[in-house]
């Protein structure tokens, strides 16, 4: 396998407010949609043997913006389910919860069909989408989807904890690459921005 090209959503009204986003289904904002033309140019230049998508309208979107055809829609990177979480921000948890962390104090239960999930979960997830990846062909692969479930993705690479997905701040509309180095994980590039 070639390397793996992380690609997070451009930004949404919630990505900017800070409200945690996990399966409402909120569009791109202009700015967001111009954060992913400007990575199409960089998309183009990687050798690409395959690509997924999560199945969020704001990742397809970024996915057809960066010039992707026909990306596999993979349900493995839709976001975290922040359960009864979801659209609130870290600072509104906070006030209930002081010194509430994500990646290691999960969410609270939300609805019976968006319950919320452990960061283990999430992890779960990552090591089924990586397992996909390893059966590619020697080029790239590309997955675009979002910042919590790409972070806890790349720690699983590493061979870390889901939890160490907390050491990787990844911002809208950004590509991340990894790689190996002696046989050995490691992250090649990580928060690269195309320049307006």
């Amino acid at each position: 396998m070639g390397d793996l090209f992380l690609v997070r959503h451009g930004e949404t009204e919630w990505s900017r407010s800070g409200r945690h986003t996990g399966w409402t289904d909120v569009p791109l904002t202009e700015d967001g949609r111009a954060e992913a033309r400007r990575l199409a140019p960089l998309v183009r230049s990687l050798e690409v043997g395959a690509a997924f998508v999560s199945p969020l309208r704001r990742a397809r979107e970024t996915a057809e913006l960066i010039g992707l055809r026909a990306p596999r829609v993979d349900a493995d990177l839709r976001e975290w389910d922040y359960g009864g979480y979801e659209g609130v921000t870290t600072l509104e948890i906070r006030r209930t919860r002081p010194g509430w962390f994500l990646f290691r104090d999960g969410v609270a239960p939300g609805p019976p069909q968006h319950p919320g999930e452990t960061p283990e979960q999430v992890g779960e997830r990552a090591d089924r989408m990586l397992a996909k990846v390893e059966a590619e062909p020697a080029a790239g692969v590309v997955l675009v989807a979002h910042g919590h479930v790409l972070r806890v993705l790349t720690a699983r690479w590493l061979g870390l904890a889901p939890s160490a997905g907390a050491l990787f701040q990844l911002g809208t509309g950004t590509l991340g690459r990894l790689g190996t180095e002696h046989g050995r994980p490691v992250i090649a590039a990580w928060n690269v921005r195309a320049q307006p």
